[in-house]
């Protein structure tokens, strides 16, 4: 604020971030925050110029998600419900986060995006 030339900050919240979560209550808890905080500092530092949003990854295909995708009956029923029919990859992350670094997204603030395979709309 002090540079008085604005700036971007993105956050990185979850689907859960919407959602409850089934026995991850400190991951569900701290993710929920995380849309919470980008709020926060949208009304505060929008004055200064400063565009604070969020993405909310969906399944991602990572080492960190290996075992429920390993289990083949959890994997089923994760990939049935994402329209995309597929777990994302890291890279599907890379356009939104341009978009929303971007003189693009001037107007945008405040807002958690998800990015999701489309996840949320079922």
């Amino acid at each position: 604020m002090k540079q008085g030339t604005g700036g971007k900050i993105i956050n990185v919240a979850s689907m859960l971030s919407f959602q409850g979560g089934i026995r991850v209550p400190s991951y569900t808890a701290s993710k929920s925050g995380v849309m919470g905080i980008t709020r926060l500092m949208a009304n505060e530092w929008a004055k200064h110029g400063i565009n604070a949003n969020a993405i909310a990854p969906g399944y991602m295909a990572t080492n960190n998600t290996a075992p429920i995708r390993a289990d083949e009956a959890r994997n089923r029923s994760i990939q049935e419900r994402i329209p995309a029919d597929r777990w994302g990859t890291p890279e599907d992350l890379a356009g939104p986060v341009v978009f929303l670094a971007s003189q693009a997204s001037n107007y945008v603030n405040g807002h958690t995006l998800a990015v999701d395979g489309g996840w949320l709309a079922r």
